[in-house]
């Protein structure tokens, strides 16, 4: 909710009763925040709670969904005693009412929301090198062939384009070898894995034409609300690596694009990434110091992140320390690194005298936390017990004919639904292939021919060897037989004939080897 110009998403707790109202300066949303708590102790209503908030305050939000319940915030909440019984807990009776809020649905897969893609051009070797972690030699290789497809004006857009490239590269690397260098075949083949190991995760359907255009997240409604755009990461979370590709570019796109424009009153745009742990799950070290960088930097661009997490301790301290907000729901504690990490979370705050924090975070219910904000000096606050209060949207999910009437319904599906598989790089390659290997039967046709040639040449000369000695021999018998005859009588005729004919026959082989 709004109140004079400030979020208002809390009342401070005590014995007895509801105390003041706790709030966030949206001028200090951009200093980043996190939501914590293990299952069930309400972090997706508090989420909901400050995305209503700042779409009331014409601020754009975007929200990855790994539940699907977060899509509830298109529809107006439901009444019921439960909720009349906080209304009036809350003392908001007079300016509550359910409502709904704009909101666009997205998905990677394309099959529970508009398809969320870019292009392997977009992505650049950068950031694609630090998603598909490769070595320095094998990144170096990869910009290397991001500048011959520059040079030679081949369109990188899908999977299929970059790995067609690399293997253009590596069977014509002594052609490019004297003016991009050497081009190890090895790192090559290394490369093209990696690229098969994220197409196993979906990132095939993640790269690819039309590429989403970042100001579409930015829009408002007719009334000026601004839109939540929901990711729906249901089947994303099976694909961690797909999902760290997608946010990390997600936020290097919005920080190159967006402008400086230092502290504003209020964020120009603020993401909630639900389940945050699983984009720090099993990353590498380059892919750690990526995002803390982004995160770091992305402030001063007018971007508010929020993490929500299960615990605290999922974030890394480099990231942790960028976050100025902070609303911890209830920690469990049943193991000596669940108590280290739950007294790690407590000394997160600025200690309230007035309750043990280590204490109260294991006896939290559900819809309370402890929260600091940053006030408008953008100094902590201390630790607050803090009482969330309800959303105006519905808590629970939407039905799947009502996801897909809200999907097909906006203007966006008509503009990404359809994936478009341009001329590019790997059409490029298949024809030039096609030509090559054309040229490659026209060279063994040609091979053939001169083959069967020489195999006639070869069979005419010994017909004609044939002839010559069979045609030297018959001459040769005629003259031994009138020799033989005049010498020896008719006896000599015979002998003389066979004599002349050998004689024939060895005259002319002899002749025709010279």
């Amino acid at each position: 909710m709004i109140d004079n110009g400030m979020i208002y998403f809390a009342r401070k707790g005590s014995e007895t009763g509801l105390g003041d109202k706790i709030c966030l300066y949206p001028s200090m949303a951009n200093r980043h925040g996190f939501i914590c708590g293990a299952t069930g102790t309400g972090k997706t209503v508090t989420l909901k709670v400050l995305a209503e908030s700042f779409s009331n305050m014409g601020v754009p939000v975007f929200v990855s969904d790994v539940k699907g319940d977060v899509a509830g915030l298109s529809k107006s909440g439901a009444d019921s005693e439960k909720m009349q019984e906080r209304i009036q807990r809350f003392e908001i009776a007079d300016s509550f009412s359910y409502k709904n809020f704009p909101v666009t649905i997205y998905d990677v897969f394309a099959e529970k929301g508009i398809p969320l893609r870019t292009t392997v051009s977009e992505m650049g070797p950068q950031l694609l090198s630090t998603v598909l972690e490769l070595t320095d030699t094998q990144s170096a290789v990869l910009s290397v062939v991001f500048k011959i497809a520059d040079d030679q004006q081949m369109l990188l857009y899908d999977t299929k384009d970059i790995k067609a490239m690399l293997q253009y590269v590596a069977d014509h690397s002594s052609e490019f070898e004297m003016e991009y260098g050497r081009i190890a075949t090895q790192s090559v083949t290394a490369i093209i894995r990696a690229i098969v190991a994220l197409e196993s995760e979906g990132g095939d359907k993640f790269f690819g034409e039309p590429a989403i255009n970042i100001n579409d997240f930015f829009s408002l409604n007719m009334d000026g609300q601004g839109m939540i755009n929901i990711l729906d990461a249901e089947s994303l979370i099976n694909s961690p690596r797909l999902y760290s590709t997608f946010m990390l570019y997600l936020l290097s796109e919005l920080f190159e694009v967006l402008p400086e424009v230092g502290d504003l009153e209020k964020p120009k745009m603020v993401f909630f990434f639900d389940e945050a742990h699983l984009l720090f799950n099993n990353a590498s070290k380059a892919l750690l110091d990526k995002i803390e960088q982004v995160v770091k930097l992305i402030r001063s661009k007018g971007v508010s992140i929020f993490f929500v997490t299960q615990n605290p301790a999922d974030i890394p301290d480099g990231v942790m320390a960028q976050l100025g907000n902070k609303i911890e729901h209830a920690l469990r504690a049943y193991t000596p690194a669940d108590q280290k990490a739950l007294r790690a979370a407590a000394a997160a705050f600025r200690e309230n005298p007035e309750f043990d924090t280590v204490e109260l975070l294991q006896n939290l219910g559900t819809g309370e936390a402890i929260v600091s904000v940053l006030d408008e000096k953008g100094i902590p606050t201390i630790a607050e017990h803090a009482y969330i209060l309800p959303p105006q949207s519905l808590m629970a999910a939407i039905s799947d004919a009502e996801r897909d009437a809200l999907v097909k319904g906006s203007l966006l599906y008509h503009k990404y639904g359809q994936m478009i598989d341009s001329d590019s790089a790997y059409e490029f390659m298949q024809r030039l292939k096609a030509q090559e290997d054309k040229e490659a039967e026209k060279v063994e046709a040609l091979k053939e021919e001169e083959k069967l040639a020489a195999k006639k040449e070869k069979e005419r000369a010994k017909s004609t060897e044939r002839i010559m000695k069979n045609t030297s021999g018959q001459i040769g018998r005629e003259v031994g037989r009138v020799v033989g005859q005049a010498v020896l009588g008719k006896k000599g005729r015979t002998l003389g004939g066979q004599i002349g004919a050998e004689i024939g026959r060895n005259l002319m082989g002899t002749i025709l080897k010279k």
